[in-house]
């Protein structure tokens, strides 16, 4: 199995945030429990997990969830793609 890991909103919310491997490649998956679930491919081959596990972390935690997660990928220049909806 491949490596991953999840972060769930810290208040109560339903918001899911997590990474994945999957055939070399990582995915990020955002679901907020009711209607809306979005995939996105990180475009470098060469990730640091940690910073990525720390910009979903702290993404997670925003009222807004994906608008933040935009931004602390940003701030951490980690280059996406989205792949599903």
């Amino acid at each position: 199995m491949g490596q991953q890991a999840s972060f769930h909103a810290p208040n109560g919310g339903a918001d899911f945030l997590g990474w994945r491997k999957r055939a070399g490649l990582t995915e990020i998956i955002y679901d907020d429990g009711v209607a809306r679930r979005m995939v996105w491919r990180v475009a470098s081959d060469r990730m640091d997990e940690g910073r990525l596990s720390d910009a979903l972390r702290a993404a997670v935690g925003a009222t807004r969830v994906v608008p933040s997660l935009y931004e602390e990928l940003k701030k951490r220049a980690i280059a996406i793609e989205r792949v599903g909806c």
